[in-house]
């Protein structure tokens, strides 16, 4: 699932460097592969390929099943080739450099800039698809530098989950400013039990995490030294100063999240739509969900979006890409993300598909909630988000262990900058 970011690890500042230079050095390929697409290699007319990463079984079935509807609808056949999210932009690269891409490319919507920065990708507009009824934010999510490149089926974000019976048991509310949530994270603490639990590893899972507190401080990912961005983090600080979050959440990825909340070693914890199906295998479990806590009452609560996006790359064979923009606007049809989101558990982007899914699941409407004022982590700085997420975890790993808030994201905004 390309959905949000698993991978848990501590970088070293060599493995930054290599991870920012090897972006480049992507780039580079993709603008070479571009310009060589017109001379693709034969193929069938009447079969199209999807190259995405729904390796799990339930989604490639998913994904199927989709593909055989909208294949049976335009007269065509359309096939999936299946990759671990991690390999998706290097097994593009390669099926480019051979001029044998794939007629559609599912990217998670953090690599997208870096094929439509060197001009890999088709504006979706000039093939016939429409944003009418899209969310602003989701379709910055798809764009780049103002082009629409990619569509997305579905999307998600982070929310605070809550054991019902926990909190119950203790007379507490359900948090909605910080100062309610480190109150009641102190007051919930008890024995093994943190009163919350997030990911503050080093790995983007820290980072995707990290953006609800930064944005909804008025803190920008342009300038990671700012005093809005270091109170966000001092307020980790202080949860971690209050015993009221484990030391191991330096380690944690929102995997390890989900595992201490359900083994009930936290009464709350920030977490996204892809747990639930996990959650809800547990009966005896009553959880809750609610926007997460901003830093003053009133305040929108702005979270990251998540999710992958449904490129047309540019092969050079405008009759292919034609038919491929039409698998793209039917496999992002507002009855497809309807079935697509109710299978996964995460929000359409369509509008009406997403007021639909409120009333089918309305458990999860703060999460819709949620994803209307959510923002993308690439729209601000394209391509070079990467650099900032790189920045932004080694940050978060001297922050939380001893260095001043200040000192280490004044270092982040130097690597951010500078690559190094």
């Amino acid at each position: 699932m390309t959905a949000h970011p698993t991978v848990a690890a501590r970088p070293a500042r060599g493995r930054a460097r290599r991870a920012v230079t090897s972006l480049a050095t992507a780039a580079v390929l993709v603008a070479s592969a571009a310009l060589t697409a017109g001379c693709a290699e034969q193929r069938d007319d009447d079969v199209y390929t999807v190259l995405n990463s729904s390796t799990d079984e339930t989604y490639h079935r998913w994904d199927a099943e989709a593909m055989g509807r909208c294949g049976k609808q335009l007269g065509v056949t359309v096939e999936q080739q299946s990759v671990p999210a991690s390999q998706v932009m290097t097994k593009a690269l390669r099926m480019a450099s051979s001029k044998s891409l794939p007629d559609v490319v599912q990217f998670d919507a953090s690599e997208m800039p870096t094929f439509a920065e060197a001009g890999g990708l088709v504006d979706l507009r000039s093939l016939g698809l429409s944003t009418e009824h899209v969310p602003d934010g989701i379709v910055d999510f798809g764009s780049y530098r103002g082009t629409y490149y990619g569509a997305a089926r579905s999307v998600n974000t982070l929310a605070l989950f809550y054991n019902k019976d926990v909190l119950d048991e203790a007379g507490i509310r359900v948090p909605a400013t910080w100062d309610e949530l480190r109150d009641a994270a102190r007051q919930l603490t008890r024995g093994k039990r943190y009163g919350v639990a997030l990911s503050a590893g080093g790995a983007e899972d820290g980072v995707f995490q990290f953006t609800p507190f930064m944005w909804s401080n008025g803190g920008d990912e342009r300038h990671l030294d700012s005093p809005e961005v270091a109170e966000a983090l001092d307020f980790w600080k202080a949860l971690l100063k209050d015993g009221s979050l484990s030391r191991s959440t330096v380690n944690w990825t929102q995997a390890d999240v989900n595992d201490q909340f359900m083994a009930g070693n936290a009464a709350m914890m920030i977490n996204g739509p892809w747990q639930v199906e996990t959650l809800n295998g547990d009966p005896s479990l009553h959880w809750g969900i609610a926007e997460i806590p901003v830093p003053d009452a009133g305040a929108d609560s702005v979270g990251p979006l998540g999710g992958a996006v449904l490129t047309v790359p540019r092969t050079g064979d405008t009759e292919r890409e034609r038919m491929a923009g039409r698998i793209v606007a039917c496999l992002a049809s507002e009855k497809e993300q309807l079935t697509y989101a109710l299978n996964s558990w995460m929000v359409p982007a369509d509008e009406r598909a997403a007021a639909a899914w409120r009333t089918r699941v309305p458990e999860l409407d703060a999460l819709a909630d949620q994803v209307a004022a959510a923002r993308s982590r690439t729209a601000q700085l394209g391509a070079g988000w990467p650099a900032v997420s790189l920045a932004l975890q080694s940050a978060f790993q001297s922050a939380l262990t001893g260095q001043s808030s200040e000192a280490a994201l004044k270092r982040a905004q130097q690597r951010a900058t500078s690559g190094n």
